[in-house]
């Protein structure tokens, strides 16, 4: 990858404003099930015992564990990730922010760069989780309005 931009950074941001309100927001965040909609690292998501969900990478296909844990306190979800069940780490970080009126809220994914990450997989990371904001605005967007009852016509 040519891009050398992010690469002296050892922490990225991503984040959009997402027109729902916080609790639905959160919720949707801390569903493993939901989460094999938009990472794009754990894609189709199947239950895999004690709040663990299993997917594969669209990258290589190869298998992802994920954990996620809320802090319903901080509005934000903490994904455990790893190769295994039982070799699970903390490594990205949801945060959710409500706007003011309580319609909307700031989503963002935080990922640190770890030490054996090379630049390659560390741009693909902040790559990914650039798109993946869009995905769960997208799909938050749509479950939203999919749950509003009908308005009447006039």
């Amino acid at each position: 990858m040519n891009d050398n931009t992010h690469l002296g950074a050892t922490a990225h941001c991503a984040s959009v404003l997402c027109r729902v309100p916080a609790s639905r927001a959160l919720d949707f965040l801390v569903d493993g099930l939901q989460l094999g909609r938009w990472a794009l690292g754990c894609w189709q998501t199947e239950p895999a015992g004690e709040g663990v969900v299993r997917g594969h990478s669209l990258f290589d296909g190869q298998p992802a564990w994920v954990r996620p844990v809320a802090d319903l306190q901080a509005l934000s979800v903490v994904y455990h990730v790893g190769g295994s069940a039982q070799a699970l780490a903390p490594r990205i970080r949801a945060t959710v922010q409500p706007e003011p009126d309580g319609t909307a809220c700031r989503i963002s994914l935080h990922a640190e760069r770890t030490p054996d990450m090379d630049d390659d997989r560390w741009l693909r990371l902040v790559r990914c989780h650039e798109v993946e904001v869009l995905l769960i605005d997208a799909q938050l967007l749509a479950l939203h309005q999919a749950a509003k009852p009908p308005t009447a016509p006039l």
